[in-house]
């Protein structure tokens, strides 16, 4: 490689080259012409020749075009380092509010993509969601007119926890906003939501609105903005909102409140609404024991609303661990295998063989308990919205999944959800029971965990283990056949007391035959 301080020193330098190699190639090769020869030593200099030239004395040099090969290594360095970085920054742990997954959204798009209102970067400007901005903004003005504060303490107080804020989101859909649209963003959703939770708990007429408006009120679209809400990737980090409460109650520490509006405006969608005495709530509590029990409020590291939502779900149970004892039977690291979920047989085999179903008096739906032969369930009601309700539970997290695959194998068949229905287990506002069914067998289609990791692992057991004793089927088959009804039982009895009768006859005949009378 050649460096020239001045541009005519490499003119010259060019053609001294170029004629010195002329001449040498003309006396190698004389058959050639003049003409080939000085174009064959063109493409070698164009090929072979790199040439830096410094640029007015200031020091930059130029490099010729480099090799693809080496560009491409050099592409992967680059993506290597970003990686690193990415692990040094921790970037994966502070990550809370996740894109779907594109296999889980395949048939049931609208379980996860909200159809009426947007909140945080992921769905931010959809031309079908625009609607709901124009009600946005009045919910922030009528905020500021009634609290009498500036928009720009709003905006301040976001700017402090913009970098935060945006962690909490994955891809590059949060990035690709600049600084004042993503502040612009957290303000405006964040006053909205709380708008409505505010609504749902002290009345919205209270804060302002008409009794007729058509967003602000507890009838209408309100269900569908729940559902909206309830979304994965539909939601705010639970810190954004307990920051801007807090500036509107002129309380900056307040903690806790935002989990608790959170809950009472979400609580039509919950799958249960089993009402629960004082005397019935303190045997469940000493029946669980407090060392297992947790509640949702007692720790703040609640990350957003779904999640307060799941934690209110799973209050004061048993959080689920792995069951050790059955890894005796079972490799430890074995990976979760889509063919070992089935955990129980369904409900018109269970029948067969002789397993009772009751409803069980509680209001934590999860709370399955089997003692003889008896399968107690808590209510589950399943309306419209139970489906995207489970389905963003289930890719959130993974505490409600041995529920749902407990009941998705309990229902095979509109049979068995029409005799849940009548045991007052299932109740439901679907078409028809083939439709709740159905429901549940989609559920888990593309969910694959592990059995042994399900807090109804032991239950499950004992119930296959009873029912693979035969004198149960037998005696529920009995049961069945002759004591169903009082007629069946009648005519039991009848072909009883007629065998006897016929067993006695023939004993005397006999009898009387032997030993005759004198």
């Amino acid at each position: 490689m050649v460096a020239v301080f001045n541009k005519e020193l490499l003119s010259w330098y060019l053609i001294t080259v170029k004629l010195r190699e002329t001449v040498e190639s003309g006396i190698a090769n004389p058959n050639q012409s003049p003409d080939q020869n000085l174009q064959k030593q063109e493409q070698q200099q164009s090929e072979s020749l790199q040439v830096v030239i410094q640029n007015g004395g200031d020091g930059k040099f130029e490099e010729g075009p480099k090799s693809p090969e080496s560009e491409w290594v050099l592409n992967i360095k680059d993506k290597l380092e970003q990686a690193s970085q990415d692990d040094a920054a921790n970037v994966w742990s502070k990550l809370c509010i996740y894109r779907i997954p594109h296999y889980l959204r395949e048939g049931d798009d609208k379980a996860y993509v909200p159809q009426i209102v947007s909140l945080g970067p992921y769905h931010h400007g959809r031309r079908r969601l625009r609607q709901m901005d124009r009600h946005k903004w009045r919910s922030l003005h009528q905020m500021l007119k009634r609290t009498n504060q500036d928009i720009k303490l709003y905006l301040d107080s976001m700017k402090e926890v913009e970098e935060k804020a945006r962690s909490c989101y994955e891809g590059p859909v949060a990035l690709s906003l600049s600084s004042n649209e993503f502040v612009e963003m957290m303000v405006l959703d964040g006053c909205f939501v709380l708008e409505l939770f505010r609504g749902a708990a002290e009345g919205f007429k209270q804060l302002g609105y008409p009794r007729n408006d058509p967003i602000f009120a507890m009838r209408g679209s309100m269900h569908s903005i729940q559902r909206d809400m309830i979304m994965l990737e539909n939601q705010l980090p639970l810190f954004v909102l307990d920051r801007l409460l807090g500036l509107q109650l002129e309380d900056p520490e307040l903690k806790g409140l935002v989990s608790k509006l959170a809950l009472r405006f979400f609580d039509p969608l919950m799958p249960t609404d089993e009402p629960l005495t004082q005397s019935d709530r303190n045997k469940l509590e000493s029946s669980l024991g407090y060392a297992t029990t947790f509640d949702p409020f007692s720790d703040q590291g609640a990350l957003h609303c779904l999640d307060v939502f799941r934690r209110s779900l799973l209050r004061s149970g048993p959080k689920p661990v792995p069951r050790v004892w059955i890894k005796r039977w079972s490799n430890a690291n074995r990976v979760a295998d889509k063919r070992r979920q089935q955990l129980i047989h369904c409900v018109t085999e269970l029948r067969e063989a002789g397993v009772k179903f009751k409803k069980r008096k509680t209001d934590r739906f999860w709370d399955v308990k089997f003692e003889d032969g008896i399968l107690s369930i808590p209510r589950l009601l399943v309306h419209d919205g139970t489906k995207s309700l489970f389905l963003n539970l289930i890719a959130f997290d993974n505490d409600i999944t041995s529920y749902v695959i407990f009941m998705d194998n309990l229902i095979n068949s509109p049979a068995d959800v029409g005799y849940l229905h009548y045991c007052g287990i299932i109740e439901h506002w679907l078409g028809n029971d083939a439709e709740v069914a159905d429901l549940f067998n989609r559920l888990c289609q593309e969910v694959v965990f592990d059995i042994n990791d399900s807090y109804l692992s032991r239950l499950s057991a004992d119930v296959n283990r009873y029912y693979d004793h035969r004198w149960n089927a037998w005696r529920a088959s009995l049961k069945h056949n002759y004591f169903s009804n009082p007629w069946a039982i009648l005519s039991f009895l009848a072909a009883v007391v007629l065998l006897l009768l016929t067993f006695t006859q023939t004993f005397y005949g006999v009898y009387s035959y032997y030993r005759p009378p004198n």
